[in-house]
């Protein structure tokens, strides 16, 4: 896990592929926890958003040899550069349009490394957002529909807390240990007991978008 700022999302990468790029306001920070990891920028094959919110597709443009994957439902954003949607104001952004190129559906199974993600669409933070599951690890990338400590906001542009509901009900039912989200601490352990308790209780992260 990477994490640069309080503003930028977390940056999982696995082989060849990224899972959400931050803000894209730390290039040069970025750029040095890349070459710890003996990787630059253009190693990258495919990044794979977690929703359209600016803190998490800021930095796409950064890895200029990889693919863009995002749910289909989030793509115009990303490819018109929809500042209201991706809610780019609230970290002083602007986004550039660029090419989508892997528009996901719910079902897909993606490769990242030698791990195999299938991706389930959870709107609710956002129309587009998706957590992606490795079954084989019961692991689960989150995005910003499920944190350490409660689940995403449902007061942003799209946001809609009866999808929400329904989002944490279909990942209840799914095996789940570990839990990488897109802000806070990672979840090292009984992840599905962790969102049965959020569903049950509907606690909202007011944090974070």
């Amino acid at each position: 896990m990477i994490s640069l700022s309080s503003s930028d999302s977390n940056i999982y990468i696995i082989g060849d592929t990224v899972f959400d790029s931050g803000t894209g306001f730390n290039f040069v920070r970025l750029k040095t926890f890349l070459g710890f990891m003996k990787k630059e920028y253009g190693d990258f094959k495919q990044v794979f958003n977690t929703h359209e919110h600016f803190d998490h597709i800021g930095g796409n443009g950064y890895f200029l040899n990889a693919k863009v994957g995002i749910h289909e439902a989030a793509a115009p954003v990303i490819e018109n550069a929809d500042e209201e949607m991706a809610v780019a104001d609230y970290f002083d952004g602007k986004l550039i349009p660029k090419q989508v190129g892997v528009k996901l559906k719910d079902g897909d199974i993606i490769k990242a490394g030698e791990k195999e993600f299938k991706v389930i669409h959870t709107p609710g933070h956002t129309p587009g957002s998706v957590c992606f599951y490795c079954e084989k690890e019961k692991l689960l990338i989150s995005g910003d529909t499920v944190f350490a400590d409660g689940i995403g906001r449902t007061d942003v542009p799209g946001s809609d807390p009866e999808a929400m509901k329904k989002s944490l009900e279909k990942l209840s039912k799914l095996s789940i240990e570990k839990i990488l989200p897109g802000h806070g601490p990672h979840v090292e352990k009984g992840g599905s007991k962790l969102i049965a308790d959020f569903l049950k209780n509907q606690t909202i992260q007011e944090d974070e978008i």
